[in-house]
């Protein structure tokens, strides 16, 4: 890569070969982000996407000054630290640092918000590679692209998705302003953002400044400590990512065999049952309506445990040639990477007429895709303690059962928007907007939490709606089995388990990516569902005007 002048040791190296070399050998992508997604108009074709990067700073565009600027005296810290950790001459380490503070702060600045481009009809752009070179020319974007996505093979009318073209044409302008005036800067600034991606990879030092900035940034932004993670943890996440087609096979055969499938599958039937019930008798929507929805639920595929296409026996007898594992753990992380990169790329070029699983079987992630009509409900999901065929049936209802229901009611997000749904009682359909957001913001926040409303709105809706399914999906299957398990040792009726599960499967500890969750908070997950159901109030008996048996409640599913 050259060097940088921090260490005295700098060789001036042309800057496309630079950033070329970032993207394609170390997957840092220091200007912009590059990734193989859907088409916009054709969810099965794949192609490349150029985004905004993604900021190692915790910024927000309407960010209090005095946060803003705190921020950054904390990140300018952990850069001093770097540099200096790398040997870097402290003053000069200083002042590399201060001048790429300065240059992240300028790129975050040409940013527009997601909100605004999506109104503006400026999300998805369809440009090729030349128009690209020609809005922002200081990238060698053909140079840059191929040796990033080897082996496919692009041209200069290739077609690209570009997400914030002003955000790109700024980009260029600043870089071709500091290759005039200040080269060895950009160099520095590249360099530190390569570390820092790095981190995780590297010495016990530099994962300690990292945790440090972590702490000091959450206390700044008001979120709760995060808990500390351990390092055995990383290293199955990282295993996991690296070697996925041989661990998939492996995991989905252990821990999702045929008994736990067809069990899994039972459960979902049954919700899914519940839902077409429910929806004959929501007051908002009319016959045609609920017609309608009643035929989405049935034409929705369901995909369970692993995609076919993991399971297949050529993958998990995969061998990983172009992988070198040695005595330096950095440089087998990044042959990893590239490995990585390359099996992605070659996966896409692959005909892949099924939907394209976004998540590993061992993740506990479902979720429904509006393109190919498909939820997905992996094998991690499937598993203790939110399922298992052995359980009690108010267990496996309230866990898995109420995230089933919550992931299919996704089906039908696009009703709850603002015109989504022109047959509908829109008066209705208002009321109980606004029910259900008076009765969330009615809930007291723990401190240093905070959550936007307008954003988590689906989502609660979607959890009180799961859970009411799932209790009327488990009610229903009272009344046909007689007889129900129990658990002496927690002196509950099966009704209370059934509350007790799901709450247990909503409550957790913060997480970083809870900053850029669209779900609410993990105790409101759980207040605000179970305060929403009559029935938790009546088997708990709680005082009516309780936090959790208001006088009045929303039901919009």
């Amino acid at each position: 890569l050259g060097g940088w002048r921090i260490s005295g040791k700098w060789t001036s190296l042309n800057f496309n070969r630079t950033l070329r070399l970032l993207m394609s050998q170390y997957g840092h992508f220091p200007f912009s982000r590059a990734y193989l997604g859907p088409h916009p108009a054709s969810p099965h074709t794949p192609v490349i996407q150029i985004d905004q990067p993604e900021f190692d700073v915790p910024l927000k565009q309407d960010q209090e000054q005095k946060i803003y600027a705190q921020i950054f005296r904390e990140y300018l810290t952990y850069l001093n630290q770097l540099g200096t950790l790398l040997g870097g001459d402290p003053s000069k380490v200083q002042e590399h640092s201060s001048l790429s503070i300065s240059i992240t702060s300028r790129l975050f600045q040409f940013l527009r918000p997601l909100e605004q481009r999506r109104a503006q009809g400026k999300l998805f752009q369809m440009v090729t590679i030349d128009q690209l070179k020609e809005m922002a020319p200081a990238i060698d974007w053909l140079s840059c692209l191929q040796a990033t996505f080897t082996p496919m093979s692009l041209s200069p009318s290739q077609s690209l998705v570009v997400h914030d073209v002003e955000y790109l044409k700024n980009m260029s302008q600043l870089v071709e302003e500091m290759l005039l005036k200040q080269r060895d800067f950009l160099q520095s600034h590249m360099i530190l953002g390569l570390v820092v991606t790095l981190s995780p990879a590297l010495d016990s030092q530099f994962q300690e400044a990292r945790r440090k900035l972590s702490q000091k940034l959450r206390e700044l932004t008001e979120q709760p400590p995060m808990p500390a993670r351990p390092r055995w943890m990383k290293c199955v996440e990282e295993t996991g990512t690296f070697f996925e087609p041989t661990l998939a096979a492996l995991f989905v055969r252990e821990a999702f065999g045929p008994s736990t499938r067809s069990a899994a599958m039972k459960l979902f039937t049954a919700i899914r049952d519940a839902l077409i019930t429910r929806l004959r008798n929501l007051p908002w929507m009319n016959e045609e309506t609920q017609n309608m929805a009643q035929d989405k639920v049935a034409q929705l595929q369901v995909e369970m445990g692993a995609s076919e296409w993991a399971l297949k026996p050529e993958l998990a007898r995969q061998e990983y040639n172009d992988i070198q594992l040695g005595s330096s753990f950095l440089q087998s992380v990044l042959s990893c990477v590239r490995s990585l990169r390359a099996r992605i790329v070659q996966s896409f070029l692959q005909p892949h007429p099924q939907h394209r699983w976004k998540v590993s079987p061992w993740d506990v992630n479902a979720y429904y895709s509006v393109s190919d009509h498909v939820v997905v409900f992996p094998a991690g999901l499937l598993q203790p303690p939110f399922f298992h065929p052995g359980y009690p049936r108010a267990v496996n209802f309230g866990a898995a059962g109420s995230i089933m229901a919550h992931e299919l009611l996704h089906i039908f997000y696009q009703l709850l928007l603002p015109g989504g749904c022109l047959a509908c009682d829109n008066h209705a359909l208002q009321e109980a907007h606004l029910c259900l957001k008076r009765h969330y913001a009615a809930f007291p926040l723990p401190s240093r939490t905070s959550f936007n409303d307008s954003l988590t709105f689906l989502e609660n809706a979607a959890d009180v709606g799961g859970l009411a399914i799932a209790l009327q999906a488990y009610s229903k299957r009272l009344l046909r089995h007689h007889g129900e398990t129990v658990l002496p040792s927690l002196d509950l009726s099966p009704q209370q388990i059934f509350f007790r599960s799901y709450a247990q499967v909503m409550c957790r500890k913060p997480s970083p990516q809870d900053s850029h969750d669209t779900h609410s908070p993990p105790h409101l997950r759980v207040h605000g569902p179970l305060s929403s159901t009559p029935a938790f109030a009546r088997y708990f008996r709680c005082a009516r005007g309780a936090l959790l048996n208001p006088s009045s409640r929303c039901q919009l599913w």
